[in-house]
C-alpha cells in the first residue's frame, strides 16, 4: 500500500490550499491544489493544480540528501512534512530538487 502525507492545508474565506506528498510505486509525487476567489482573481480561473513526479532514481538521491534510510518511504514522507509545511512548500521542494540537480517532472494546470 502506498503512503501519503499532507504537507500544507489551509482554508480561508477566499481560498483553500492543499499540498500532499505520496508514493506511487517507487516514484514520489508532490501534488498541490488551490481553489477559491483569490485564485480566480490571480489566475482568472477558480482552481490551480500543480504536481511534481520524482522518479525512483531521483528519490534515491533525496533519501541521501535528507539523511533518511534508503527505502523507508514513510520516513521520507514524514521528513518532507517536517521540513516543508508552509504555503510555499511546493516551491521550496522544487528549489531543493533544482539546487541539487535531482531530476523530476512537473506540471501546472489552471
Amino acid at each position: 500500500m502506498d503512503q501519503s502525507v499532507t504537507l500544507y492545508h489551509f482554508v480561508g474565506f477566499d481560498i483553500k490550499v492543499d499540498v500532499e506528498a505520496r508514493f506511487e510505486n517507487d516514484s514520489l509525487i508532490i501534488d498541490g491544489y488551490d481553489i477559491g476567489k483569490r485564485v480566480e482573481e490571480y489566475w482568472v480561473d477558480s482552481d490551480y493544480e500543480y504536481s511534481l513526479k520524482i522518479p525512483p532514481q531521483s528519490v534515491h538521491q533525496l533519501y541521501g540528501l535528507l539523511g533518511i534510510e534508503e527505502g523507508v518511504k514513510q520516513n521520507l514522507l514524514q521528513e518532507l512534512a517536517r521540513r516543508f509545511n508552509t504555503n510555499s512548500c511546493f516551491s521550496e521542494i522544487r528549489k531543493l530538487l533544482d539546487d541539487h540537480h535531482i531530476a523530476c517532472e512537473g506540471f501546472s494546470w489552471i
